[in-house]
């Protein structure tokens, strides 16, 4: 079930959930409903105002809006997720907010709320949002096929840190090092 903004109650259906990104698509039991449109997420500026929108702590507090600025884009490596791509943003994301959207100042989702960085558990301006764009096509490939369906190497490997890009004489830190190639892979068999 879910609940609108004036307290309705309604059915919904699980059409499908992608644990790699933490998204899910349900289809709610309802005709007319009023939608936030998609934003294009490509377009977000570093230092762009944004909202945040969710149900912080409690059901008591649903609907708080809290507002704040892009951060940062392309966060990764944050062990949050498998497919990280995170906007950062200091606009106030609590346990609750995951699953609200992150808005620009044209009232477009520009991300969903995912989490946030703390060491206390409360807000400390370091929230984390899946880009609305990767939202919307997770979204399009479970309506379409059932399941996201996404490229395979069967690579594993780590960026060159500027002590490696010294060991390999390059001018600066730039690209990968392939560590492992995966059995059974498109990598092993070209």
């Amino acid at each position: 079930q879910i609940r609108t903004a004036d307290n309705q109650q309604l059915g919904a259906t699980i059409i499908g959930t992608d644990p790699s990104t933490d998204i899910a698509v349900l289809q709610v039991n309802a005709e007319d409903m009023p939608h936030m449109e998609f934003g294009d997420s490509d377009r977000l500026r570093v230092g762009e105002w944004v909202m945040a929108i969710g149900s912080p702590l409690s059901e008591n507090l649903a609907q708080t809006v809290t507002q704040g600025i892009v951060s940062a884009k392309g966060r990764a490596d944050i062990n949050l997720v498998d497919f990280e791509d995170f906007i950062q943003t200091d606009a106030a994301i609590n346990p609750g907010n995951s699953g609200g959207p992150l808005i620009n100042m044209s009232g477009e989702l520009i991300g969903i709320n995912t989490a946030s960085a703390s060491r206390s558990g409360g807000s400390q301006g370091i929230g984390f949002a899946v880009p609305s764009n990767m939202a919307q096509r997770v979204m399009e490939s479970i309506i379409e096929t059932g399941t996201v369906v996404r490229g395979f190497l069967g690579l594993t490997g780590q960026d060159i840190d500027p002590t490696m890009a010294d060991a390999f004489g390059l001018d600066r830190a730039r690209g990968i090092v392939i560590s492992q190639v995966l059995d059974d892979s498109p990598a092993m068999m070209g």
